[in-house]
């Protein structure tokens, strides 16, 4: 693959405003009786989290959900991936850790179908001590995407590149798509109909899982057509060894295989201790903080909190009025911040499947009734950025059609393989790409009532749109104590409420809410204010699938486009390397999601992490959050501060 600029923070275009609203904080801390500000004591054993997303209790895999805090934790506690992201070149390579070097062989058959050969070290160990060895993860993709997943209320890993997938969901015991040569080695096949695919080697994505704590009494087997279990695999097991609230491995994941394992867990609070049979990351890097602890925090008090020294670390902060009360710490000149683009937005989601918004004019509609601009500006400040597509500030096709990184098109030249002429072509290419071609929706009533009696809506005696029966008297749900239910009265419901529109705010908890848009409970909202962070294997095509396919659970929206799939189709069948061919079809897919609207996308923003500066080394991205950047961070006294340089390409601001 050609090599991808990093992902720099100093390149987006907002962050230059960024630093000054911090750095201009007025009112350094002093304390109550007049005296300078005195920095507080901090544990240097021990190093507290605070985020502002509280956790579900999602520790073992995204089957029940993805919450983003539940994601930090499963980052912190399972490791050894097969695959890792290598953001310099922005692509996925195989692990080095876990793949021994020369240990991989790629072959095709006679129709086109991949195989990957994996040879992995033999010193892989889980948190107990164990060999981790290639029937581990063989089972890890037999549990994940197991039938009985569905029967224990999850959404089983739809991973239908997989050579004998289907028969395997439909309930045949035998995987063939995956086979174990030996306690070391395994071969994954990727079926010739899913290639090319643009992440080619993030099909390999798989996290091994210990099969005695999770299946007791089961075993992963091979008699020569593919791998299976054996044993007393039910959804009764599971239940108990998964689910139990006490004990289960998805809330309480007692042996692990990354860098911290889990020493409690409240509910609330999570807390952990290092890993010592943990190897090191994809770069070999080995946490030094013995112990942290995730604990959620309020927006309203989050900064005091940190002033006083109950949090060492403030993670994922977005809300404007938050930023500028942090700005008075760093002031100090005891407090740092880290800054980067978020790879995901916030977004209105629709429940496509309600009557009351199953067309994409009352969608539309509904759209063109929203002060986009203005509600973004009241909740994140100067720190986002509108968005009208399926997009966040951090991916690299955003950054590269925004004008953010630069083309990545070989300068003409001695030494160079490319002329003038291709050069000037390629170019040309590039700057024909543009996120101005996405359709906007501002605000705009009158052309929402036009698509509302377009589309058939008539105004009924009480001033609220029918039509055959069904009133388009609507109801958000969204985080109960967020503010945004403030912006949302001042500039959405009046302007949809001039259209003929009624819509009621229903604050709901956030598993409540997460439970309604992953289909794990009935879903009586017909909207749902929520955000989501994208995985680097940008992959749309499950979550906005046309057809039935029996799991309706991937398509959250449920709205079912025949072009909006066959676009995701295409730009996930781009051959890798092909990045100007992979941008042409991503912002296709946009310009055909923005027409669709099964989500009203709202802003995108940077992130702002605060810290007491005895936290060194800490250097988050829009590619490695916190629980990835804090491997290799360390706690130590102020005067032992010296100059760091980040590691990556990548920018970070402190005041």
């Amino acid at each position: 693959m050609k090599k991808l600029l990093s992902i720099i923070l100093a390149a987006l275009l907002a962050c230059g405003a960024l630093l000054p609203a911090l750095a201009g904080a007025e009112g350094a801390l002093e304390a109550e009786d007049g005296e300078e500000f005195v920095f507080p004591p901090y544990s240097y054993e021990e190093l507290v989290v605070g985020n502002p997303t509280p956790v579900e209790g999602n520790f073992f895999t995204d089957l029940w959900g993805n919450n983003t805090s539940d994601l930090d934790v499963r980052m912190l506690l399972h490791g050894y991936n097969l695959v890792s992201w290598d953001a310099e070149n922005g692509m996925y390579i195989l692990n080095p850790t876990v793949v021994a070097e020369g240990g991989a062989v790629v072959l095709d058959d006679s129709i086109g179908d991949r195989t990957y050969l994996l040879t992995l070290y033999s010193d892989l160990k889980y948190s107990d001590g164990t060999p981790i060895t290639a029937r581990d993860y063989a089972f890890s993709l037999l549990l994940q995407m197991s039938p009985v997943v569905a029967t224990l209320g999850g959404a089983p890993l739809r991973q239908d590149y997989i050579m004998g997938y289907e028969d395997y969901a439909a309930g045949n015991p035998v995987l063939s798509g995956v086979r174990l040569l030996g306690e070391n080695q395994l071969t994954i096949t990727v079926r010739h109909e899913y290639l090319p695919f643009f992440y080619e080697l993030g099909l390999l994505d798989c996290l091994p899982y210990p099969i005695g704590v999770i299946a007791p009494g089961c075993s992963v087997k091979d008699d020569g057509e593919g791998v299976y279990i054996d044993g007393p695999f039910t959804a009764e097991l599971l239940r108990k060894t998964v689910l139990d609230p006490e004990t289960g491995y998805r809330s309480h994941p007692s042996v692990v295989s990354g860098p911290y394992t889990l020493t409690a867990f409240d509910g609330t609070v999570c807390e952990f201790e290092l890993n010592h049979f943990f190897k090191g990351d994809s770069e070999g890097v080995k946490p030094m903080i013995r112990k942290l602890k995730l604990v959620p925090v309020e927006n309203e008090t989050m900064v005091s909190q940190l002033g006083r020294g109950e949090i060492g670390l403030l993670n994922k902060v977005t809300r404007a009025d938050v930023i500028a009360e942090a700005g008075a710490l760093t002031a100090t000149g005891t407090y740092g911040n880290a800054t980067y683009p978020r790879l995901g937005l916030t977004f209105i989601s629709f429940n496509c499947e309600k009557p009351a918004v199953s067309s994409a004019e009352v969608r539309r509609a509904i759209a063109f009734c929203m002060d986009k601009d203005q509600l973004m500006t009241d909740y994140t400040g100067y720190y986002g950025v509108r968005v009208d597509g399926y997009y966040g500030l951090g991916q690299w096709m955003y950054q590269l059609l925004s004008g953010t990184l630069m083309f990545p098109v070989e300068e003409p030249g001695e030494g160079s393989s490319i002329t003038q002429a291709e050069h000037d072509e390629q170019m040309a290419a590039w700057q024909a790409l543009s996120l101005e071609s996405i359709p906007k929706y501002q605000k705009d009533t009158a052309e929402a009532v036009r698509l509302l009696e377009a589309d058939g809506w008539s105004i009924g005696a009480d001033g609220i749109r029918e039509k055959d029966g069904v009133k388009l008297s609507l109801k958000l749900a969204y985080p109960e104590g967020n503010a945004i239910a403030d912006s949302f009265e001042v500039h959405f419901i009046p302007y949809l409420k001039e259209a003929g529109i009624a819509l009621s705010l229903e604050p709901l908890g956030m598993e409540a809410l997460l439970d309604q848009f992953y289909h794990r409970s009935e879903r009586t909202a017909d909207m749902l204010y929520l955000g989501s962070n994208f995985d680097m294997l940008f992959d749309p095509a499950a979550h906005f699938q046309s057809e039935e396919t029996g799991a309706p659970a991937w398509n959250y929206t449920e709205a079912k486009d025949e072009e909006l799939y066959r676009l995701a189709l295409s730009m996930r069948r781009t051959e890798p390397g092909d990045l100007l061919g992979y941008c042409q079809k991503w912002l296709e897919f946009q310009i055909r999601f923005a027409e669709v609207e099964p989500m009203i996308p709202l802003y995108s923003n940077v992130y702002f992490d605060f810290f007491p500066r005895i936290l060194h080394n800490y250097y988050p991205s829009s590619t490695a959050t916190w629980s990835e950047a804090v491997l290799a961070a360390y706690l130590s006294d102020m005067e032992d501060m010296a100059e760091e340089t980040p590691k990556t390409g990548e920018e970070h601001f402190e005041d």
